[in-house]
């Protein structure tokens, strides 16, 4: 087979066995429809009741436009690949797949860094919360946040797009993710993955870095509150917070921090769909379950859509 910069793909998706294909349709359909529907009530929710249009929610907001779009990225067409067995793909598909995973998976990193920075205003510097936290700062970080992250997925899919590729090679994934796409490439991937490591390292670090130091001031602070009672009510505002951080990261280190040993694995392939898929759907529930503003809001809701009908 002739190398080729804008082959076609075949990803192999979920499982080989095609008995499967009809139960995991099933199964990823009804998670994918729960994190759709799921993203969507939440983001009405804070958009129609006033007492949530605070920088807190504002930013969960943005968290939740954002996994509304990362999940309809990845899922829809694994979906199809498990539908009608047929997992082809075309290069320019994969890459506009490609860029905006990365677009997304970045927001993701950045916004619960963003979302750090504004519990640390809340809670260490409580006074000055509203001056520290004005909309016109909110506005900023959010769209700062989008320029990154856009700025450096066109990068990463700039590098990938030079690359050569054998035509219909198949991807053991169930979409187009970096890792696999350099592992059956048939030109030297050698720059492109430093380049895209780096760029990667120096934006996931520094959002983590920015979550640590964070919570680091807020655990220091908590811990000189002289009342159990107001440590339990400063940590509340944050176990939704820290609760997504921890489930995000963790899926983000068991699929892409892995030894060499491991590639092409199952594990693999598992651990992605946590990262793409279930935490995506699980983080609006984590909102809503573990806040009370937020289900009243939904009472609210849901109160008046009765009282219409």
């Amino acid at each position: 087979m002739n190398c080729s910069q804008a082959p076609g793909f075949i990803l192999l998706g979920l499982s080989r066995d095609g008995e499967k294909w009809q139960p995991l349709f099933c199964i990823f359909l009804a998670l994918y429809l729960l994190g759709f529907l799921g993203n969507l009530i939440l983001l009405l929710a804070i958009g129609a009741d006033v007492n949530l249009h605070t920088p807190m929610y504002f930013f969960l907001g943005q968290l939740s436009l954002v996994d509304f779009c990362f999940i309809t990225t990845t899922t829809p067409k694994m979906l199809e690949a498990l539908w009608t067995g047929n997992g082809s793909i075309s290069f320019s598909a994969c890459l506009t797949q490609l860029y905006f995973f990365a677009v997304f998976a970045d927001m993701d990193n950045l916004l619960l860094a963003v979302m750090a920075i504004d519990r640390y205003a809340a809670i260490c510097h409580p006074l000055h919360y509203q001056l520290l936290m004005t909309s016109c700062r909110c506005g900023v970080l959010a769209s700062g946040s989008w320029g990154v992250a856009h700025c450096v997925s066109l990068v990463h899919t700039l590098l990938l797009s030079q690359l050569s590729f054998h035509n219909n090679q198949e991807i053991p994934h169930f979409f187009c993710d970096f890792g696999p796409l350099f592992r059956v490439s048939c030109s030297s991937t050698l720059l492109n993955e430093i380049l895209m490591i780096a760029l990667a390292g120096v934006l996931g670090l520094s959002a983590l870095l920015c979550i640590v130091s964070s919570y680091s001031c807020i655990f220091y602070a908590v811990a000189r509150v002289p009342s159990a009672q107001g440590k339990r009510k400063a940590l509340t505002t944050c176990s939704s917070h820290l609760s997504m951080v921890l489930l995000f990261y963790s899926t983000v280190f068991a699929t892409y921090l892995k030894p060499p040993s491991s590639y092409h694995s199952s594990g693999e392939v598992v651990a992605a769909v946590m990262y793409t898929l279930v935490t995506p759907t699980l983080n609006p529930f984590i909102y809503s379950l573990r806040n009370k503003d937020v289900k009243s809001s939904l009472r609210k809701i849901l109160n008046v859509k009765n009282s219409r009908d």
